[in-house]
């Protein structure tokens, strides 16, 4: 609780509002926003929902733990992980922040990787064929991507990819929304 006017401060320099914007669009003065960014003043329950409702922001979002940001990946934090009955090996390039929108990782396709599922989902991929080739089938066409190769497709369209190799590809991977 006692974050909340850091919070408040912290959204409103980060949305470029000034204490008139944000007193425009919360009817409160701007006195009392100041009070509140400075901590001086407590914030009842309807006045933080107009806070919020002006930030476009949930209540609870002045209530969660603030998660510390890591931006930089060290190689020994860069952990393989499967997805339940897949082939196809993960490891996450991502940093750790609130309201990360994108999703870079390595991807590994086992030596011959059939076709596994068809995906379909919101959002963009991106692919770059760092090692070996990758069949990709997008909506029904196929593409023979090779390495240095790359691939970018919005996501809603069905797709699925195979390695027919007899050697392990290595795809760096960035898509939308975050999945892991």
């Amino acid at each position: 609780m006692d974050d909340i006017h850091k919070k408040i401060k912290d959204l409103r320099i980060e949305q470029g509002l000034t204490l008139k914007d944000l007193s425009e669009k919360t009817n409160l003065s701007v006195s009392f926003l100041s009070q509140i960014e400075r901590g001086a003043s407590s914030v009842a329950i309807t006045s933080l929902k107009k806070i919020a409702d002006a930030f476009g922001v949930t209540m609870t979002f002045f209530f969660e733990e603030q998660v510390h940001a890591n931006y930089h990946v060290k190689t020994e934090e860069q952990k393989p992980f499967r997805v339940e009955s897949s082939a196809t090996s993960f490891i996450r390039l991502g940093g750790e922040f609130p309201k990360r929108s994108l999703e870079p990782m390595i991807v590994k396709l086992a030596p011959n990787q059939k076709k596994e599922q068809t995906f379909s989902h919101p959002g963009e991929e991106f692919y770059f064929v760092l090692k070996g080739a990758v069949l990709f089938e997008i909506a029904g066409e196929e593409y023979f991507v090779r390495e240095g190769d790359s691939i970018h497709f919005p996501s809603h369209i069905e797709h699925e990819y195979e390695n027919p190799l007899q050697e392990e590809t290595q795809l760096l991977c960035v898509l939308t929304p975050v999945i892991f």
